[in-house]
């Protein structure tokens, strides 16, 4: 076949072409940044994109941010070597945004103006609850920014035939430069519709692909997954049944668990989607924002499903498993195999824009987390120009970017829905015990918030650093390294599970009530009544977010 010829040879379609439509790719969404970027004269321009977004524009735009490069490239290549156990992690990010919907969405929209550190500063003290929040943001950031740069690196790679740590690496440098580029020149609102093209593109691209592979097996579900248990050869059959992953030991079971609670939990506390609320006018539009987004992410996930399936059956694990990129190469391989060089570069430059889009937008998030929650409100105690923000905002792009940089080539060859889950457990520990106790618990006060911030947030990272994820994981089949250190002499695992969310997030919940009871300090009554008020009913939110 001719595909698999393409696998051992490192190589897959034509290069030119693939470069070819990249590049249009790019052009056309640079067009999109600059033309946005000459609205943008004020702080709520840059960060929250003027407030000018519709429910269903900005709904789209959550889609485009949240269906990253783990979505399309980890999830296919997840389900396509483990089958049911993959499909898990579509199952929780969509599972997730009903939290999302019924406890935060409309809430902070009324009560905030940029970040997520202007809800919780609301009752609390300003400045000890914005380093915090901030820092957490910061760190939620990074663990994304780790996934969708290693999976820029393993696209690039897979496209061009680079199959060398530094030719990734230089990938990956690229895609860092184009995100500073997009950020520090289109802000939010360059961001989102950049978003949203790729959003519509990317769903209509994964569409496409499902029906083209249901079409081979004649619409028969069934087929398709006999295909995939054909093409999996000795122990098929553990593709359509629940533990070829999670099921193996009570320790991968509880692993399970544990990524379970950090999926559910935790896009409810990820600052870009957060900050994503700020870009519509009301808190009705961002209600309507979050339904749109669910009915737009539900059915990419179930599309997840088909390509997975179909990417094993088509392609095959081994084959996916051999291409440069790894796993995270099982989509483009199966469009090269069902519409050749054509349908693979168009879908590839869709990845890429996909990228693209999410960097961008985590990258604005912590931009605005730095220059707006610490730079001017922690160091300038608010005694600062909104000029002088933005600037310290685009100083923040670059760094962060290079950071990104750094990260995403010390992660490569790491499954990126992999990744992502750990974002998700840094963003449930750190972030959503205290958004939930401060909308909801009159007693919580700034001690509260500390405790549980700074104790989910220093367990989580912690864990994973003493986690099968950097060190001690070896393939039993090649014996090589599975994890972020690739040396199989460095082992210090001495936490066993690979997501830490079991642990860190029930503490970080425990930590704010302890937090709360010991410290002497009073509550204000009158600002949570306010608070609650506008949280519920949107009354004075106007006022307090449009400057």
């Amino acid at each position: 076949m001719i595909l698999r010829a393409a696998a051992t040879t490192e190589q897959v379609g034509d290069p030119a072409i693939n470069i070819a439509i990249f590049g249009a790719f790019v052009l056309v969404t640079l067009v999109i940044v600059f033309r946005a970027s000459r609205n943008n004269k004020t702080a709520a321009d840059y960060y929250a994109a003027g407030r000018s977004f519709t429910g269903p524009q900005n709904g789209t735009a959550i889609a485009g941010d949240y269906l990253s490069a783990a979505s399309f490239l980890g999830i296919a290549g997840a389900i396509a070597i483990n089958g049911y156990d993959g499909f898990l992690y579509s199952i929780g990010f969509l599972v997730a945004w009903l939290v999302a919907l019924l406890l935060v969405a409309e809430l902070l929209r009324n009560t905030g103006r940029f970040t997520m550190a202007d809800v919780l500063s609301f009752r609390l003290r300003q400045r000890p609850v914005r380093m915090a929040a901030a820092l957490a943001t910061l760190m939620v950031v990074f663990f994304y920014l780790l996934a969708q740069m290693a999976g820029a690196g393993g696209l690039v790679a897979l496209l061009l035939g680079i199959d060398s740590t530094a030719g990734q690496g230089v990938v990956i440098a690229v895609v860092g430069a184009l995100m500073i580029l997009y950020v520090l020149v289109g802000g939010m609102k360059g961001t989102t519709w950049v978003q949203i093209v790729k959003a519509v593109l990317l769903i209509a691209g994964a569409l496409v692909m499902s029906i083209w592979v249901m079409a081979k097996f004649g619409f028969n579900l069934s087929a398709l997954l006999q295909g995939a248990i054909d093409a999996g050869g000795e122990g098929g059959e553990a593709l359509i049944e629940p533990g070829k992953q999670y099921g193996i030991s009570a320790l991968t079971r509880i692993d399970f668990i544990s990524l379970a609670l950090a999926l559910v939990l935790g896009t409810a506390g990820l600052p870009h989607v957060l900050m994503r609320f700020y870009t519509v006018p009301s808190a009705k539009e961002a209600r309507r924002s979050v339904v749109w987004a669910i009915w737009l992410i539900g059915a990419f996930y179930l599309f997840t499903l088909v390509l997975g399936y179909g990417a094993g059956a088509l392609v095959g694990p081994e084959t996916i498993r051999s291409a440069p990129g790894g796993v995270n190469s099982a989509a483009p391989l199966l469009a090269f195999e069902l519409g050749g060089v054509l349908l693979l570069g168009f879908i590839s430059a869709v990845a890429f824009a996909t990228i693209l889009a999410v960097v961008a937008g985590l990258t604005i998030t912590a931009a605005a987390s730095f220059a707006h929650d610490i730079y001017a409100n922690v160091i300038k105690r608010g005694e600062v120009n909104p000029d002088g923000e933005v600037r310290v905002a685009r100083i923040t792009v670059v760094v962060i970017g290079i950071l990104a940089i750094f990260g995403g080539i010390f992660a490569q060859g790491q499954n990126i829905a992999f990744l992502v889950a750990l974002a998700f457990a840094v963003a449930a520990s750190a972030n959503l015990p205290t958004i939930i106790y401060s909308l909801f618990w009159r007693r919580f006060n700034t001690s509260g918030a500390l405790w549980s911030m700074y104790g989910g947030l220093i367990s989580c990272i912690v864990l994973i650093a003493f986690s099968p994820v950097v060190s001690g994981k070896v393939d039993p089949v090649t014996g090589a390294s599975l994890s972020m250190i690739k040396d199989t002499n460095v082992d210090f695992a001495i936490f066993p599970l690979s997501n830490p969310g079991i642990i860190s997030i029930p503490l970080a919940f425990l930590l704010g009530i302890v937090g709360t009871l010991l410290s002497k300090e009073r509550p204000d009554v009158e600002k949570f009544a306010e608070m609650e008020v506008r949280s519920l009913t949107g009354a004075g939110a106007e006022k307090a977010t449009v400057h």
